[in-house]
């Protein structure tokens, strides 16, 4: 499976933050937002990612993670060269997909949860078309909403409904099989002058191939992309690392569990950044695995 990863957009509700650079670089409490949703890509076990931003951005994200090799894996590089919607991501991807299945997620989501790694790669084995989750949340009204019937099954897909039919909004990771592409092609502007992501779940939905995961109450799903929702999820990761001693979104120590780079590795990239903490928790950890190497809590069924 081949990853997407879509950092582009204008940011307009992060002015005057996003003038000066991208959001999904903004700092997320102590590192960059975009190793979150990158870090959730590896743990579903993808090592091929390309990453879509606006053309003057794309040398910071180089910058960050090179060629990829670093982590063990293949990252490339694509612009958008304007906001056209989430499922331009298709058509500026189309060649990476290259007619397998592909994961898209969006650059301002963070996702964290024990049993979320297991739960991603599950979904991964049992994809049969559309793969999207659903997450309870207060102001449904804010996001695309998911419809179930009394079986839980999905049965409509509605984009910020004025009065939602159910509280399960759809947060913004994706599996598709490989037949997305093509369908991504024939998608027409909506109202709003934007390729929907909401029409290609639909598509899938109408042929009986769209699947709804529920993410539950164990998963925790923030949306970075306004001042108040940045905020939260930098006190978030704060928290859970002060009080767990875990670190989340560490895309070294995820590279070194999920089996792309070795200890040594790992720990040669903490100790370039060893002047911080987070370098210093990258030592630790590799450290750590060397000593008792037993499978990581990423790996777990």
């Amino acid at each position: 499976m081949k990853g997407i990863l879509l950092a582009g957009g204008n940011g307009t509700r992060l002015l005057p933050l996003t003038l000066v650079g991208s959001k999904q670089l903004a700092p997320v409490y102590d590192k960059p937002m975009v190793y979150y949703p990158l870090s959730v890509l590896m743990l579903t076990g993808i090592d091929d990612v390309l990453i879509i931003a606006r053309p003057a951005e794309i040398g910071l994200f180089r910058r960050l993670f090179g060629d990829g090799s670093r982590l063990g894996m293949r990252i490339d590089y694509a612009p958008q060269e304007e906001p056209r919607g989430i499922a331009d991501a298709f058509r500026v991807g189309a060649r990476h997909i290259k007619g397998e299945d592909c994961a898209l997620i969006l650059g301002d989501n963070l996702f964290h949860g024990a049993k979320l790694p297991s739960l991603l790669r599950r979904t991964v084995r049992e994809l049969r078309g559309c793969a999207l989750f659903g997450h309870q949340v207060a102001e449904p009204q804010r996001f695309g909403v998911a419809e179930i019937d009394a079986k839980g099954q999905l049965v409509s897909i509605e984009e910020k409904p004025e009065h939602p039919r159910s509280n399960l909004a759809i947060p913004g990771l994706y599996f598709f099989d490989d037949t997305v592409t093509d369908l991504a092609r024939g998608l027409r502007p909506s109202a709003r002058g934007e390729l929907e992501i909401t029409d290609v779940l639909r598509a899938y939905l109408a042929e009986g191939r769209a699947d709804l995961v529920w993410l539950g109450r164990g998963v925790t799903w923030l949306d970075a992309g306004t001042h108040e929702s940045l905020l939260d999820a930098g006190r978030f990761v704060r928290d859970i690392q002060h009080r767990q001693g875990i670190c989340l979104g560490c895309v070294e120590e995820v590279a070194m569990y999920m089996g792309f780079i070795d200890a040594e590795a790992c720990y040669r990239l903490g100790a370039e950044m060893k002047a911080s903490p987070y370098g210093q928790y990258v030592m630790r950890s590799a450290r750590a695995h060397q000593l008792d190497p037993k499978p990581s809590r990423f790996l777990e069924e």
